[in-house]
């Protein structure tokens, strides 16, 4: 039998009054114990204090235990001790993608089919109008989709918190600030700023429109090929192959940035401009990261002339 002594990593946790306290794990050496196991310990004497919420630590260390680490790996004897944090309430990836991406697809057919709420009369809406509502009811539907049947998320959970600052991204972003700039007057039928214009001509839109598709479907072949790696309830991890990955390691975020380059380069939209550029610096930081974290996971095995996000530049 393994015995360990959980204290709580700083001040006390409301939802276990009872800590410190000794697990014990009886049947099992210290080779067998996993932090997971650790958690369910804790959660089965404090029910409300669920495992998700716990963030197990090495005593007076920071640094978070992961829950496949077994406590001889992590120095931990029989009869130590270990710290535990309560992380707040917390709330499923897919859940916050849901809510994310839920948003836009309500924000902008209202704006497109009540403009007199938001501009003061009605609007008669060009061709492009028509064509960017379009584009973003099907880019977002097709993330809720994709959220549903493709992810696998390698973290169950996040703070609830969090789920107000992530969304915003989306529904202020790409949501209100994107819809009320391209669907006002400016951008309708009668505006001197499209009539006569080439954005109001049938061959310039349509072939924004046909990049916009390869984009977006491109977009989903990489994804799935990213669900292919992980079988489910795992964090495996391997080197992707395939479409858009034998040039960059994440051609998801590529293939994101050029439809959204797309919206903003038919429009001119400032809204438009500003969210390409806030999306595309988030997600080549993301990628610097992960690309990164590939190369030191997997070192010589990893194609040295992949890049992280852009082809043939970074």
């Amino acid at each position: 039998m393994v015995t360990v002594n959980i204290s709580a990593a700083g001040k006390p946790i409301a939802l276990a009054p009872g800590l410190p306290i000794v697990v014990e794990l009886p049947g099992k050496q210290l080779e067998d114990v996993t932090i997971a196991d650790i958690k369910s310990a804790i959660a089965k004497r404090h029910p409300k204090f669920y495992v998700d919420r716990q963030k197990i630590t090495l005593k007076d260390s920071r640094n978070l235990l992961a829950d496949n680490v077994t406590l001889k790996d992590a120095g931990v004897a029989d009869g130590g001790e270990l710290s535990v944090k309560d992380l707040g309430a917390q709330v499923s990836w897919k859940t916050v993608f849901l809510i994310e991406y839920a948003g836009p697809l309500f924000i902008h057919p209202v704006i497109y089919y009540f403009p007199e709420i938001f501009y003061g009369g009605p609007v008669q809406h060009s061709m492009l109008q028509r064509y960017v509502l379009a584009f973003v009811m099907l880019h977002f539907a097709k993330r809720e989709l994709e959220t549903l049947f493709v992810h696998r998320f390698s973290h169950a959970t996040m703070p609830f918190k969090n789920v107000f600052k992530n969304s915003a991204h989306y529904h202020l972003g790409s949501g209100l600030a994107l819809a009320y700039s391209i669907y006002s007057p400016v951008y309708g039928a009668t505006s001197p700023y499209i009539r006569g214009t080439v954005r109001n001509d049938s061959l310039y839109i349509q072939a924004g429109a046909a990049i916009w598709l390869f984009s977006e479907i491109s977009n989903l072949i990489t994804h799935i090929t990213l669900r292919t790696l992980r079988p489910a309830g795992s964090r495996k991890r391997a080197i992707p192959q395939g479409y858009g990955f034998n040039l960059v390691s994440f051609p998801n975020y590529f293939f994101e940035f050029l439809g959204w380059l797309v919206i903003a380069a038919l429009t001119g939209s400032y809204a438009a401009w500003i969210f390409l550029v806030l999306a595309t610096s988030q997600m080549y930081i993301w990628a610097i990261k992960k690309h990164r974290a590939y190369r030191k996971e997997f070192g010589s095995e990893y194609p040295r002339d992949r890049k992280a996000m852009f082809p043939f530049l970074a």
